[in-house]
């Protein structure tokens, strides 16, 4: 059974212009990406202990290929730049950011528990179908 995609208002990607080019600086400078085993088949350069812990219900980053620590900074920074990101408060860290790699496939990140790192996952066509094609969509008119 495919996992239902869900209607999370906060799961979605800023207007653009809404978000004020000095707020988009002031993230940049602030975020960064830590990863999480539980979305990771492949070790990869993540230091995690265990190395990979992935989980049934979990969207996995790496499924494709190996997605380097770097590779997933890089993805981070790009959505940002684009202004791929959910609304957040002035002062504050968006909860989803979102990109698509040089192979068209779309990434979202999410910010971890601890509010200052993001862990992502791609976004599949099994289970994610209707954010992807929204992600891609998106994606195309801001780059």
């Amino acid at each position: 059974m495919a996992k239902r995609e869900g209607n999370n208002t906060k799961r979605r990607i800023a207007a653009r212009g809404t978000v004020p080019p000095t707020e988009l600086a002031r993230v940049l400078g602030q975020v960064r990406y830590g990863g999480s085993a539980l979305h990771k088949k492949r070790p990869g350069d993540y230091g995690f202990i265990p190395p990979v812990n992935p989980r049934p219900s979990k969207s996995m980053c790496d499924d494709i290929r190996h997605v380097l620590k770097s590779e997933a900074q890089s993805l981070l920074t790009k959505g940002i730049e684009h202004g791929m990101v959910s609304n957040f408060p002035a002062g504050g860290l968006p909860k989803y950011v979102w990109a698509v790699d040089s192979d068209q496939e779309p990434y979202e990140a999410k910010l971890g528990e601890d509010g200052q790192t993001y862990h992502g996952y791609r976004l599949n066509k099994a289970n994610e179908s209707i954010m992807r094609d929204y992600v891609l969509a998106e994606w195309r008119q801001r780059t």
